[in-house]
């Protein structure tokens, strides 16, 4: 009973919390001092590895975690028919429409700089140079390292620690427990959901379920933590194997590019979108500017990305 009085009392007042008052402290340091039944602390740890797919409670600054949860509290997300693959798929038709030319299976190995120190274009694995007024790199922190210029943004991208995630998608024929649709560990860093149940991602009358778990630093072997989470589905839909149309196994997807520690002070330690040292390059990504968390951050450095390039080349930044 205490610790259902303590979790509804600190849900109610959650929303009131100044997140930001939170940035340099960790995510284990405000759980230990503002939750006192250890059954609550382990609950709020859960959700905060759902709101931020992390699952570093000693790094993990806690104004990152408690702004997320806030988030999700107030608006949840948004599920879309035929997956997010149709986002993806609308952007390029959207980027082509305007003008745009995709290139896929074509890394950038290389940024060309001109006399006067610009980002002037970019050079690819096969050695094609392509030209460019400006410069955008929109990369994981890991792949961005190798390629920025000596300075904070490239220090910063070369010691980000990425969030992983191992997971399992199992698409099935039919669902054997209908009412069974989330579950999300407690005492385990993992997470079942059936996605189909929100929006449509599978046949009629099959189902599309994916499992995750919320890898540490040092994660367990991949084989193992296959069993866990196959367990986890034996738990919430026994008789899955029978049904099982299809499966896959992603054993450390790639959740974020970089843990926003406490230590740099939560998302106002990340880099900004200009690259000092350089001129006419911008960044962009998960890892990038003070706003957002995941896709959120995407977005919102994107915007700033393209405002920044579009006022020093005397352009007008459009959005789609």
């Amino acid at each position: 009973l205490a610790a259902k009085l303590e979790t509804g009392r600190l849900l109610a007042s959650l929303p009131r919390v100044d997140a930001s008052a939170l940035n340099g402290t960790t995510v284990a340091a405000w759980t230990a001092t503002a939750i006192r039944h250890p059954d609550v602390r382990r609950f709020v740890l859960a959700l905060f590895r759902l709101a931020t797919y992390a699952n570093a409670p000693d790094t993990l600054s806690a104004g990152v975690a408690v702004s997320q949860l806030q988030l999700a509290l107030a608006q949840n997300v948004e599920y879309l028919d035929g997956g997010w693959q149709t986002l993806v798929d609308g952007l390029r038709a959207r980027a082509e429409a305007a003008g745009a030319v995709v290139r896929t299976a074509a890394p950038v190995t290389g940024i060309d700089v001109d006399a006067e120190g610009r980002a002037c274009g970019v050079v690819l694995r096969d050695g094609t140079h392509i030209g460019a007024r400006g410069v955008v790199l929109a990369l994981p922190a890991d792949a961005a390292a190798g390629l920025l210029p000596d300075g904070p943004a490239r220090r910063y991208a070369e010691r980000a620690t990425p969030i992983r995630v191992a997971c399992l998608d199992v698409g099935l024929t039919r669902l054997p427990t209908p009412a069974a649709r989330f579950a999300l560990g407690v005492d385990h860093p993992v997470y079942c959901s059936v996605h189909s149940a929100i929006a449509r991602l599978a046949p009629e009358g099959g189902a599309t379920i994916h499992v995750a778990r919320y890898l540490e630093s040092t994660p367990p072997d991949p084989r193992v933590t296959e069993r866990e989470l196959e367990g986890v589905l034996d738990v919430m839909q026994p008789g899955w194997r029978e049904v099982t149309a299809t499966r896959r196994y992603l054993p450390s997807m790639l959740g974020a590019s970089a843990v926003a520690t406490a230590a740099d002070g939560g998302l106002t330690g990340r880099p900004g979108v200009e690259v000092p040292g350089m001129a006419n390059l911008a960044l962009a990504g998960d890892w990038v500017g003070p706003t957002g968390w995941l896709a959120d951050a995407s977005l919102a450095s994107a915007r700033a990305a393209a405002t920044h390039l579009s006022s020093r080349l005397g352009t007008r930044a459009q959005a789609a």
